[in-house]
């Protein structure tokens, strides 16, 4: 065994180290491990999350271990492959070298793929007081929250305060911001006036809160019309054109000073890469690591970066590619062809992104879906269209025929099974931790 701290064994192979366990990462592995290299993947949590259905989880449509898998299981067949779980805290390339919280770990080729981490745009504010949906910790507490604020509207005399606990706010109006919108609406309109009969929860209200002129930036100006209408629909306001200053956990105030009350906000306003230390700070530029057509980062040879935190900028995507799960799966596939070409003193390809369209739900037979070719639709086909996808897309067959089975279940009975409060959410108090960090 090699004394470092991981028991990681010496291997004459060539080392590639993985850092993160997300679409890229995987996808990376899993082309790279039917060759001759010895691969070893770190990550702070022992399972590939499913992110797309993170909202589900947090909206009780689903239960998180249906859109999670394994790590270990994943590559249960991969050969001279090791996992180690645990949080890389710096890189050292000059030495080759990583520093974790569980060892330092030398390598030969090194690949970043932690992905990316919620951007709160410096508001500490809402740093510590909204509720981000990046990992299943996050779907769970959020899940708790919403449950909680109704158990204690049930208690609440005060017509104020009653109606702060049942109104909800969603920041952002990407996709996650509109599938998160459209999945509380139907809570509202299906499901919680039986578990609750004795709040209206008719006048529960659903905000959702977009800084840019209309909904799903990154889709067709139909999608986004659509969307909206949708929404509109459904009974949730749509708030454009403008932004969240403040939210204290209790009062949401709008750059306009617009103020609501709600008990939970939730952020869906943007991601930035997840930056670790080490590298040069001309190889980081607007919070990713800036890499070449072949996903090298900047200033190095041996080092590569892939998915949302790499910043690969061309004349098509001078910002970068759009931080999407397709984007990760296709960089990983090519730059684990590309290490061995590397590594047998073969010529690599660059990268191109292959668009194959986009989608978004907004709830029960809505959906828009954008498509090569200018093919834009919604409604029904779209929402088949959008499920398929995704459980075509999800890993593991039991996790593909858990959620099919959730999603037949709730579609016959218009109702959602996992509105459990597991372990209840307790949330510290900003001028607390503020004090207490400064």
């Amino acid at each position: 065994m090699n004394h470092n701290g991981l028991n990681i064994p010496h291997s004459e192979q060539p080392r590639i180290v993985v850092i993160g366990g997300g679409f890229g990462g995987i996808h990376l592995i899993k082309h790279l491990s039917k060759y001759n290299v010895q691969i070893i993947l770190f990550d702070k949590y022992n399972y590939h999350t499913f992110q797309p259905l993170l909202y589900q989880v947090a909206t009780a449509g689903l239960e998180p271990d249906s859109i999670a898998e394994p790590l270990r299981r994943i590559f249960k067949h991969a050969h001279n492959f090791y996992f180690r779980m645990a949080k890389v805290d710096r890189i050292d390339p000059e030495k080759n070298k990583i520093a974790t919280t569980q060892g330092d770990l030398y390598y030969d080729y090194l690949v970043i793929a932690n992905g990316s981490t919620t951007n709160y745009f410096g508001n500490n504010e809402l740093h510590i007081n909204s509720f981000p949906l990046k990992h299943i910790t996050h779907a769970l507490d959020l899940r708790s929250q919403l449950l909680q604020n109704f158990e204690k509207a049930v208690l609440e005399n005060n017509k104020a305060k009653r109606a702060a606990f049942q109104d909800m706010v969603i920041v952002g109006g990407g996709p996650t911001g509109v599938e998160v919108a459209g999945a509380l609406a139907e809570l509202k309109k299906h499901v919680l006036p039986q578990d609750y009969p004795e709040l209206d929860t008719q006048n529960m209200g659903i905000y959702l809160i977009e800084g840019a002129p209309q909904l799903l930036g990154g889709m067709s100006s139909k999608a986004s019309r659509k969307s909206l209408k949708y929404l509109q629909d459904l009974g949730v306001q749509v708030v454009l054109n403008k932004f969240v200053k403040h939210y204290d956990g209790e009062k949401v105030i709008l750059d306009d000073e617009t103020t609501l009350f709600s008990n939970l906000l939730i952020w869906a306003a943007g991601v930035k890469g997840d930056i670790i230390k080490g590298l040069s700070q001309s190889a980081v530029q607007h919070d990713r690591i800036v890499v070449d057509t072949y996903n090298c980062v900047q200033g190095y040879k041996n080092v590569f970066a892939i998915g949302d935190v790499a910043l690969m900028a061309s004349k098509k995507y001078p910002k970068g590619h759009p931080m999407l799960a397709p984007v990760a799966i296709q960089q990983g596939k090519l730059l684990a062809k590309n290490l061995i070409r590397i590594i047998t003193k073969k010529k690599t390809k660059p990268f191109k992104y292959l668009y194959k369209g986009a989608m978004a739900t907004v709830g029960r037979n809505k959906a828009v879906v954008d498509l090569p070719g200018r093919i834009r639709f919604g409604g029904f086909l779209a929402w088949l269209i959008w499920m398929f996808v995704h459980l075509f897309s999800l890993i593991g067959f039991r996790n593909k025929l858990v959620i099919f089975m959730s999603w037949i279940w709730e579609y016959i009975t218009y109702d959602r099974g996992t509105r459990l409060i597991i372990r209840p959410y307790l949330r510290l108090k900003y001028k607390k931790i503020k004090k207490n960090t400064v």
